[in-house]
């Protein structure tokens, strides 16, 4: 039994609420500590964190634990969701779930709890930790289908020091089922999909409340215009839906972008062939590697998008930067989305794409 304190992130979810039990049940001192970090209301007038926050009131009183509130608000405007707009604005598609976990869960959270007198942080991710010689690697959570290690690449090793993931070697029907033996009130809460602490949203009129959108042209890649876009920050490589592009070249194959070119202002689709989709490598910037001593060319597993199987690769580290060579074509890889490097169980780092090489 320990007598550490460990604070842990409540977000008002499943998983944070079973690790916290978790880890009481293990004979730590546990102290919840919900994030508020995002104060607009949603468009029918609610405020999402009021219900998590309820919700983290109701679980922490059923487990017997303290539990206080902190705002971070200005700091996740200023670290995470002023980044996500100039992503949009330059064209690319960022992952602000990514840069959140770096520039606040273990950020700033981390920095207040250790004020708190904690010991420990612990979080309801998907995923494991070794701390060994020296070195804090990130390590694949048994449950795959919810490994959260991608989402993860970009916190510092330094920055999971003295951080336990509870939740490592359970599987998501398994942590359900604790919370519901123990009538918590998030038993059958549903996941959260929408955007890392602002919630499910319509996203195109989201993106408009703070970006001007700039209608354009739809072409296809020889020159042929067949429609118009609603602003190019609304798509994405390998979109398929929403292009309103109907029956044209007749009902055979369906449309699907390809490209987007900023100063033009011209979104180019494809009819049928996705071949102009297949990259054969990428560069990556701001490199990050966890526990992990790189060399200037070597081989991994790779993941463009979270929800991919990994590729394998080849990693050559340039100034600034690396280039990812790829064993075989990707489909769709994208301008803003990470790079995240795999050696089996282990997540080794990752960094933010900024170019795609055909």
């Amino acid at each position: 039994m320990s007598s550490e304190t460990v604070v842990v992130g409540m977000s008002g979810g499943v998983d944070s609420s079973v690790a916290a039990y978790l880890l009481k049940e293990q004979g730590y001192n546990v102290i919840g500590l919900f994030m508020m970090n995002w104060e607009e209301n949603d468009p029918s007038g609610a405020c999402s964190a009021d219900g998590d926050f309820a919700d983290v009131t109701r679980v922490c009183s059923a487990l017997k634990i303290p539990y206080y509130s902190v705002n971070f608000a200005e700091q996740y405007k200023r670290r995470v969701f002023d980044y996500f707009l100039a992503e949009y604005s330059a064209g690319r598609t960022p992952n602000p779930d990514v840069l959140c976990n770096r520039e606040i869960k273990f950020g700033p959270f981390r920095e207040y709890a250790m004020t708190m007198g904690a010991d420990l942080i612990a979080t309801g991710h998907y995923c494991k930790i070794e701390h060994a010689q020296g070195k804090t690697r990130l390590l694949k959570a048994k449950d795959c289908s919810k490994d959260q290690t991608y989402f993860l690449n970009q916190v510092r090793e330094e920055q999971l020091k003295n951080v336990i993931f509870p939740l490592a070697d359970l599987n998501k029907s398994e942590v359900r089922a604790i919370a519901e033996r123990l009538g918590l009130s998030t038993a059958k809460k549903k996941d959260s999909t929408g955007i890392c602490f602002i919630g499910e949203r319509n996203f195109r009129k989201f993106l408009l409340d703070y970006l001007p959108a700039q209608p354009g042209k739809i072409m296809t890649a020889d020159g042929e215009a067949v429609g118009e876009h609603i602003g190019l920050m609304y798509y994405t490589l390998g979109q398929r839906r929403g292009l309103n592009l109907g029956g044209k070249h007749g009902e055979d194959g369906r449309w699907f972008v390809i490209k987007k070119d900023l100063k033009e202002n011209v979104l180019y689709v494809s009819h049928g062939d996705e071949s102009p989709l297949y990259s054969r490598a990428c560069r990556v910037e701001n490199l990050n590697w966890i526990g992990y001593i790189p060399q200037r060319t070597q081989s991994v597993g790779a993941k463009f998008r979270y929800r991919q199987p990994e590729q394998q690769a080849r990693v050559i580290l340039e100034s600034g930067g690396a280039l990812v060579e790829f064993e075989e074509p990707q489909r769709a890889v994208t301008e803003g989305q990470y790079a995240v490097f795999y050696d089996e169980l282990a997540c080794l780092g990752g960094g933010v794409i900024t170019e795609v090489i055909y």
